[in-house]
């Protein structure tokens, strides 16, 4: 059963904004894959230009899609009656999942640079794209180690939250911008002789991937930002205990907004002491979704 009876505001807009998310995103996927069997010779891992097509299917499969999902994950309704620590676990596998697939990608271009003798990073897409890799990396790796497992105090997690939150929506913002960089750069590459100023069937398709893109980030950022959609303070008071332990606090959970009016009901702890330790904790950045 729920951990709390308060209904979601705006549920209906929200369920609606959330299908037109997914169904973007899914299509944004199918896109990536028609785009490179369709004009790009299909997939392999042989060296070859089949080879780089892994890059923009991974991306837009892992770095925008799922990492898009990661992002809302903690506002769908329907499992605000899971544990905290479930759904950090799931919040926490999305983007591994994701970070996996953006490395394979990267691994894909670069062999594929080194086989055909092409120099590496040297666009603006690159540039930008590899650092996006690196900070999801290391925002992937601060994450785990701050607010997945239960040892770090809760004033380092109340300082940090903010930072995690900001970081996290960067980054996907930035990746959506990269990828819009990046399907025009293979476009003016791939079409020789101005042909992408015709506007031949190839490059109408792909700019409505970008389009696509556009809309899945633009949905994603919009849901992850409404405070009226926020995983409830009842359900953000769930304390991650360590094995054998007693409960640490609340942990911030929703998108830049403030949490000062939690239910300090549900944090049933003894001591006045702790109680003004949970208080602070919330106001620092409560209702992150990264």
């Amino acid at each position: 059963a729920a951990h709390g009876a308060r209904k979601m505001e705006g549920y209906g807009r929200f369920l609606g904004l959330l299908a037109s998310a997914l169904l973007a995103g899914f299509v944004s996927v199918i896109f990536s894959l028609v785009w490179v069997f369709q004009y790009r010779e299909g997939l392999s891992w042989d060296g070859s230009a089949r080879e780089f097509n892994w890059h923009p299917v991974l991306i837009v499969t892992g770095f925008v899609f799922i990492q898009g999902i990661a992002i809302i994950v903690y506002r769908l309704p329907w499992t605000w009656k899971c544990s905290k620590l479930l759904m950090k676990f799931i919040h926490a596998g999305l983007n591994t999942i994701a970070m996996i697939l953006a490395i394979v990608s990267m691994v894909a271009v670069f062999e594929y640079h080194n086989a055909s003798n092409i120099p590496n990073m040297y666009s603006l897409h690159s540039w930008i794209g590899l650092t996006a890799v690196i900070f999801y990396s290391l925002q992937l790796f601060l994450g785990f180690a701050v607010f997945l497992l239960p040892f770090a105090p809760v004033p380092l997690r109340a300082a940090l939250m903010p930072i995690h939150v900001y970081s996290g929506l960067t980054i996907f913002a930035t990746v959506i911008a990269t990828a819009l960089m990046g399907i025009t750069e293979k476009l003016i590459f791939s079409l020789k002789n101005g042909a992408y100023s015709a506007s031949p069937p190839e490059a109408t398709f792909v700019n409505c991937l970008g389009l696509l893109l556009v809309i899945f980030g633009g949905l994603i950022l919009w849901m992850a930002s409404r405070p009226h959609w926020k995983r409830p303070p009842e359900e953000n008071a769930k304390a991650l205990r360590p094995i054998g332990g007693t409960s640490e606090g609340t942990e911030a959970e929703s998108t830049m907004t403030d949490g000062s009016n939690a239910d300090k009901s549900d944090l049933r702890i003894s001591s006045e002491a702790a109680r003004k330790q949970n208080l602070k904790l919330d106001e620092a950045g409560q209702r992150s979704t990264m």
